[in-house]
């Protein structure tokens, strides 16, 4: 995929499965929701007490990968240094669950799961894998 598609394709909605390296085991890979706008940062909300924050956090960076299930399929991996950890404002996480569950259960969602304790981790895509079968 061009550079465009590969920021394309991880700005449409898909459930991300997020990779981050951790001691003496293989490596985390869990799902998430996660926002992306082409030439932005990857967004992920999550709460301070998980394993996938302190591993992050402790760690620095991680790996995204979108994909399409179905034929023809498509995935793009995204990785980069973690650009800021901090607590999550509604104003970033109301729009990811909008984007995963829209406006209605978006809203009661974000209102529901928003706590004192909930963070938001950014990263900015410095290296990418991709491939795209619907050419072949």
């Amino acid at each position: 995929m061009s550079k465009d598609d590969r920021e394309k394709f991880l700005a449409d909605v898909h459930v991300g499965v997020i990779a981050v390296e951790r001691p003496d085991r293989a490596p985390l890979s869990v799902p998430i929701w996660y926002g992306y706008e082409p030439g932005g940062e990857v967004l992920l909300w999550t709460e301070e007490a998980t394993v996938k924050h302190r591993l992050i956090r402790d760690a620095g960076r991680f790996a995204i990968t979108a994909q399409d299930e179905a034929p023809p399929y498509r995935y793009v991996t995204a990785e980069g240094d973690v650009t800021s950890i901090g607590p999550a404002v509604d104003a970033d996480v109301r729009g990811l669950a909008i984007r995963y569950l829209g406006e209605e259960e978006g809203n009661t969602f974000t209102d529901e799961n928003l706590t004192p304790t909930s963070i938001a981790i950014r990263m900015r895509p410095l290296r990418w894998l991709s491939a795209d079968y619907t050419d072949g």
